[in-house]
């Protein structure tokens, strides 16, 4: 017998879109004692990314468009990353540097501009937009009233985590014990922690391999905040934190959960080959088990590697992405995508993942969607075609796919 409800449209929600106002539209959304600044700024600024300008930047604030957008490519709603460059930055918040000293009183002015900015364009589309605010590590009683305002101001995407490099001397690292105020404050206010690939990643300077060493190591990098988290004991002090590492697949977290699990095994004996653990204090459970009741994966654009892990890290953590407008993500090719990781998987496993699972943890009302997934019409029987044409795009899961295949 066939379930009725087999073939009802999906209700796709992407858990990794990026969006951000003009340099001239943030001004507004200063306070009124940094606008001379920000105008001397202005004056001097050079785009860093040329490739972004004309068509594609709109993109970024114009709600009909987006909306106009992500329908045609069969979703109908998305988390919302930052992506332009805010106020008295070099780059876009997401691939910058943690704030230094020295820039960090003019970088959060920019990041609270930003925040305003999102509030407001979330607020245009409430049911389809979950904002993601911005903070700093510097001086945690600044991070508090952000993550305040954040959690009063409706950005129920939750709060963007930096993540410190490895060269940033001037920030503790996230086990340290010092942030356990702010882990309380974003618990109290049920807020998600988001981290996003390019985080954590340290300078490279501009000899020769150092922009190939950005991209090979940058997964590795983001994936310090996960470890540190979960190490660090911070979700066994907070149990109700909520976590997630976005745009970095999930097929690395088995093996790197075992290897966890491993050091943790170790430490409850005393002792690893020669390492001495007996003054250590292990967590009280498995490291995977942290992961599995604190962490979510952000896979966007996922391969079928990441999809094939999915029992390990369990089928309610994963959230389908396009990554939208970036040129990296599969926008406009998403359905091509779907197809491509989740053919050969149970609809309700596919369900989970492209909506459900986001709609649970950032807090969307599927009934409220279900009329435009329903003419958008991403169905399971669509998804579950074989791909078998992999279309040109610049995505990397495409350009993997079409590598493996041509060498099979």
């Amino acid at each position: 017998m066939v379930r009725p409800d087999l073939n009802l449209p999906y209700i796709v929600i992407t858990g990794d879109t990026h969006a951000g106002a003009s340099v001239a539209m943030y001004r507004e959304y200063l306070d009124p004692g940094e606008r001379d600044a920000f105008d001397a700024w202005r004056g001097a600024y050079k785009n860093p990314s040329k490739k972004h300008l004309g068509g594609k930047k709109t993109k970024n604030w114009d709600s009909a468009e987006r909306t106009a957008d992500l329908e045609s490519d069969g979703v109908v709603a998305e988390v919302i990353f930052p992506n332009t460059v805010p106020p008295f930055y070099d780059k876009a918040y997401h691939v910058s540097p943690s704030a230094k000293p020295d820039r960090y009183r003019r970088w959060l002015a920019g990041t609270r501009a930003h925040n305003r900015w999102m509030a407001d364009f979330c607020a245009e589309a409430p049911e389809r937009r979950a904002g993601i605010g911005l903070l700093h590590l510097n001086d945690l009683d600044e991070a508090l009233a952000d993550v305040e305002w954040i959690a009063e101001h409706g950005l129920r995407g939750g709060v963007l985590l930096p993540l410190p490099a490895p060269d940033d001397a001037h920030l503790k690292p996230l086990y340290a014990p010092e942030y356990d105020r702010l882990w309380a404050a974003i618990q109290d206010h049920d807020l998600v922690i988001n981290q996003h690939s390019g985080q954590g990643s340290p300078e490279y300077g501009t000899d020769p391999g150092g922009d190939a060493l950005w991209v090979l190591e940058m997964s590795f990098m983001v994936q310090r905040g996960f470890t540190q988290l979960i190490l660090g004991g911070v979700f066994e002090r907070f149990p109700r934190l909520r976590f997630i590492l976005t745009e970095s697949g999930c097929a690395w977290a088995p093996g790197l959960l075992r290897r966890m699990d491993g050091v943790h095994m170790g430490m409850k004996m005393g002792m690893m080959g020669e390492v001495d653990y007996s003054r250590s204090k292990p967590l009280a459970e498995p490291p995977s088990f942290y992961a599995r009741r604190n962490c979510w994966y952000g896979a966007s654009f996922p391969s079928p590697q990441d999809i094939a892990g999915r029992e390990f890290v369990g089928i309610d953590r994963i959230l389908w992405g396009n990554d939208y407008p970036h040129y990296e993500g599969c926008y406009p090719h998403s359905r091509e995508n779907m197809r491509l990781a989740f053919s050969d998987v149970d609809p309700d496993q596919v369900r989970m993942m492209l909506g459900s699972n986001a709609a649970a943890l950032y807090d969307f009302d599927l009934e409220r969607l279900r009329p435009a997934a329903e003419r958008i019409a991403i169905t399971p029987e669509m998804v579950r075609v074989p791909l078998d044409e992999i279309p040109d795009s610049s995505c990397p899961t495409f350009q993997r796919a079409k590598y493996e295949r041509a060498r099979a």
